[in-house]
């Protein structure tokens, strides 16, 4: 069943994201429209637009969160294999799994541990500047 819908999510995730699926959007509400006076602008008319289009939101959310879900797991994964068989430090490896606060103070630490690394970067290149002026 998991199988089946995670085909079916990213199926229709990817055809109501194409143009042809925004066409056929655009003349659907066009049509509905050019049907108001028809139809007297009533309330009936005025409900099918309501509903259709509640309806095709209501069910489009759970598909593309699916969809949504399964690309940031499968991201996750890809990065944490990045981290594993690199020098990067290993405990970053399911950070996504921290509380925001958690989240918050990592990226305070790595903040400090850049401008750590300019503010050495910048020293060496200042340094080199002066061997340079020395030399000449």
């Amino acid at each position: 069943m998991d199988r089946f819908f995670a085909k079916f999510a990213t199926a229709t995730a990817h055809a109501t994201g194409s143009p042809f699926a925004f066409i056929v959007c655009v003349i659907t509400v066009l049509a509905w429209a050019f049907s108001g006076p028809v139809f007297g602008f009533s309330e009936t008319w005025q409900l099918v637009i309501n509903t259709g289009t509640t309806i095709v939101t209501f069910l489009m959310v759970f598909l593309i969160q699916n969809t949504q879900n399964r690309d940031g797991a499968a991201l996750q994964a890809k990065l944490d294999e990045i981290i594993l068989f690199t020098d990067a430090e290993n405990e970053f490896v399911g950070i996504e799994k921290l509380t925001d606060n958690e989240l918050d103070a990592l990226h305070a630490r790595c903040e400090k541990a850049a401008r750590r690394s300019s503010a050495m970067l910048q020293s060496a290149h200042e340094e080199r500047d002066a061997r340079r002026q020395r030399s000449k």
